[in-house]
């Protein structure tokens, strides 16, 4: 079982360390429009909104105060606050407190620590990218990040009431290579116009299901090999693939929007 606050604080510690000795201006790989600095306020800007949801059981995001990004020789000092600020956040609360989330099924203290568990876990891995290192993932944390990708930032369990779901025929299987897990799904595409926003879509989506038949490929990893190519944070090579290689890359690309 994992202990989430216990991976938001120990990312967060190995994020603010791993940065704390390279230049603000230096470029991060896996990010490639932002600076080490960029990184720092966007890290520190996330857990001090998920700190005030949590603090406040807030029901709306409107509700959380606005955070002005301080200069940067300040950064890793607020970042440093706001960590602890959401540690202690998370910690205070039970799992079923109910508070506000982006998703569906995501309206719980539980819920937000472990999305910041693995939101730490991968600006962790941007970090070290930024400084030119590597450590490796808990194992049971990477495991659970893949299936915490699938199931709450690439399915689409939930449609909007203006959007259609139009699949393409094409299945895959991801498993960990011990086979104590493994997610199956179909391919599409998301489409429609929000009424909100203005904006039109038309964009590769997948759906989690049980298949019918072989799926067209089956790709097989360690959790964090699975989880850290699924981010954009790692490469293909580690993974094997049964089946359509091209499957890999339309999952990938799927994947690419979400895990920015």
């Amino acid at each position: 079982m994992n202990d989430h606050v216990e991976a938001v604080r120990r990312e967060s510690s190995r994020f603010a360390a791993v940065l704390a000795g390279i230049e603000p201006t230096d470029l991060v790989p896996s990010c490639p429009d932002w600076d080490v600095a960029d990184l720092i306020w966007h890290l520190a800007e996330v857990q001090f909104f998920w700190a005030s949801i949590v603090e406040g059981l807030l029901d709306e995001p409107e509700e959380v105060p606005p955070f002005q990004r301080p200069a940067p020789e300040l950064l890793l000092e607020a970042f440093a606050v706001q960590s602890a600020r959401l540690g202690n956040a998370l910690e205070a609360r039970q799992p079923d407190d109910r508070c506000w989330s982006w998703h569906g099924d995501g309206h719980s203290v539980g819920w937000v620590r472990r999305r910041q568990a693995h939101e730490a876990l991968i600006h962790r891995v941007d970090a070290e990218l930024a400084a030119g290192m590597s450590s490796e993932l808990d194992t049971d944390l990477a495991a659970d990040g893949v299936d915490e990708i699938f199931r709450f930032s690439l399915d689409l369990d939930n449609l909007p009431d203006w959007a259609t779901y139009e699949p393409d025929g094409t299945t895959a299987t991801v498993a960990l290579s011990d086979g104590s897990a493994s997610w199956s799904m179909n391919f599409g595409r998301f489409l429609g116009s929000s009424p909100v926003s203005g904006n039109t879509y038309d964009i590769p989506a997948l759906k989690l299901a049980s298949l019918q038949g072989l799926p067209d490929a089956v790709i097989r990893g360690e959790p964090a090999d699975l989880d850290l190519w699924l981010w954009g944070r790692g490469p293909l090579d580690p993974l094997s693939i049964d089946g359509d290689q091209s499957i890999a890359e339309k999952l990938r690309r799927t994947a690419a929007d979400s895990t920015k």
